[in-house]
């Protein structure tokens, strides 16, 4: 059996970015965490249930290696950076460019992107090729995955129903409701695979 901890990194800090010459995409890749957040990560996974990991894997940006650094130092290792654990790309150059109700339409159609960005099936196909990879290196290891809320959402498309209730996602597995309501910072699911075949998800809460 094969667990893996994919867990939403902690809160970010707010900056006003109107002066930067960065595009949108390098921006968010460098937002980092704020003082709340760092206390959030700290608290949050200090969880027993995160104890004993044996390989721990992270998106390449800021906020999410922030957050795993917590469970590298208590679990004495190394943060393995994988690009293709990263947020939803939005593929734009403003954030006057994005449409209304976006997320709502993405959300509705798998295949409706903007501009350069990503579709929800593009994001769910790279993070479940990401998954499968490191399910065949890391076989019978725990491991904990840091990353974003989006990609985790589309990528728990894959095995889950996924209702649309009064503008909050409700995520069933096996007629168990997973979670119902939007992602808390730190948000953690547990995914038990056998034979790299899903056999079980948990929401885990702090201790």
């Amino acid at each position: 059996m094969t667990t893996i901890y994919l867990i939403r990194h902690s809160k970010p800090m707010k900056v006003n970015n109107t002066l930067n010459n960065d595009n949108l995409q390098i921006q968010n890749e460098k937002q980092f965490l704020s003082i709340e957040g760092e206390q959030i990560a700290q608290n949050k996974l200090n969880n027993t249930e995160l104890d004993n990991i044996d390989v721990l894997f992270s998106s390449n940006y800021v906020r999410t290696m922030q957050t795993a650094k917590y469970l590298a130092e208590k679990n004495n290792l190394e943060i393995k950076v994988i690009s293709d654990l990263g947020e939803r790309k939005f593929g734009i150059d403003s954030w006057e460019q994005l449409s209304e109700n976006f997320e709502r339409k993405q959300f509705l159609d798998e295949n409706y992107k903007i501009g350069n960005g990503e579709s929800q099936k593009e994001v769910r196909d790279r993070m479940y090729s990401t998954i499968m990879k490191i399910l065949n290196e890391y076989s019978n290891k725990r491991i904990v995955i840091i990353s974003h809320a989006t990609a985790i959402s589309y990528l728990l498309k894959k095995w889950c129903d996924i209702q649309l209730v009064d503008d909050k996602l409700r995520y069933i597995f096996n007629n168990k409701i997973l979670l119902d309501g939007y992602f808390d910072y730190c948000e953690t699911f547990k995914l038990e695979f056998d034979n790299n075949n899903l056999v079980n998800i948990e929401n885990v809460k702090s201790d």
